[in-house]
């Protein structure tokens, strides 16, 4: 029997690339540069009709990883449940937020606004009151740009507002895809999480049609991928099937640290900076400023 040559020899350059859990070659994203000057902000909606698959971990992440890189963040609390304000840590009850904002009783943004701990990351807050805006606006002239008038005060002193949205497709939501210029949709990889995407962007096409000629989609931000299941590795050759590169190369792996970091009322870059959670909000945040999505 013959002996078969195996020459395993690559030349040097012509390694072939590494493939990300997209299937696409892994991009490395540099290290974005320092701004020079800070605003105006690009407002940035983070939309999901569909609950739990990871727009306020995405949102309090997100926001904290690109104020490591220089960028002043404002993030919205736009859910009457107040998480995003809760998974930083902001008092609720007994300040002004954002409805506050929407209803006129409060005419200057700079007034909800808290700071952080965080340098470069402050929240305009909300809490249950919010629930009641949908009541309160419906007879409202322009109802659905009273958002897009409150952040148009503030939007300067800013590179980047990212509104956490509530998981509907209602009056809120459609204010917050008004004032946006960019929509980034997270995506748990999970069957019915991906039966709703279509309706979103069906949403979001009316809304440029009728409302703002100007909002993008920024991407799709699969989130709490899982790649030891089958069913995880499937969803996500479906939505990058289905929607190219509009799917962001970035993918949130699912790991216990996320409600540890939520509990503790910090994002995960500051609760687990060495974790691989936090390298994959970094990388979200660089592939966006890459993507000119953020300065």
């Amino acid at each position: 029997m013959t002996a078969q040559r195996q020459d395993s020899t690559v030349l040097p350059g012509l390694e072939p690339p590494v493939m990300g859990p997209t299937g696409r070659p892994q991009t490395e994203f540099a290290t974005p540069p320092k701004l020079r000057g800070h605003g105006p902000a690009r407002i940035i909606s983070l939309s999901n009709q569909k609950g739990g698959v990871g727009k306020t971990t995405s949102t309090i992440n997100l926001g904290a990883a690109l104020a490591e890189y220089g960028r002043r963040v404002l993030a919205i609390d736009f859910d009457p449940q107040g998480a995003l304000s809760a998974g930083l840590g902001v008092p609720t009850h007994d300040v002004t937020t954002i409805y506050d904002l929407l209803l006129g009783t409060v005419k200057n943004p700079a007034e909800a606004v808290i700071h952080t701990i965080y340098p470069n990351l402050d929240v305009i807050p909300a809490n249950i009151d919010l629930s009641a805006a949908e009541v309160h606006l419906v007879n409202e002239v322009a109802r659905e740009t009273i958002l897009a008038r409150v952040l148009a005060k503030i939007s300067d002193q800013y590179d980047v507002i990212l509104i956490d949205c509530q998981p509907s497709l209602g009056l809120l939501t459609v204010n917050a895809l008004t004032a946006a210029h960019g929509v980034l949709i997270p995506l748990e990889c999970e069957f019915f999480a991906l039966r709703g995407v279509a309706l979103l962007v069906e949403t979001i096409d009316k809304v440029r049609d009728r409302l703002n000629p100007a909002i993008e989609l920024d991407g799709i931000l699969a989130t709490m991928y899982d790649a030891r299941t089958l069913h995880s590795r499937e969803v996500l050759e479906r939505v990058v099937e289905t929607f190219g590169d509009r799917v962001l190369e970035t993918v949130i792996g699912r790991t216990v640290k996320f409600p540890d970091a939520s509990v503790a009322g910090a994002p995960i870059t500051s609760f687990a900076p060495e974790h691989s959670a936090a390298d994959s909000y970094r990388q979200l945040a660089k592939e966006l400023i890459s993507r000119g999505a953020v300065a």
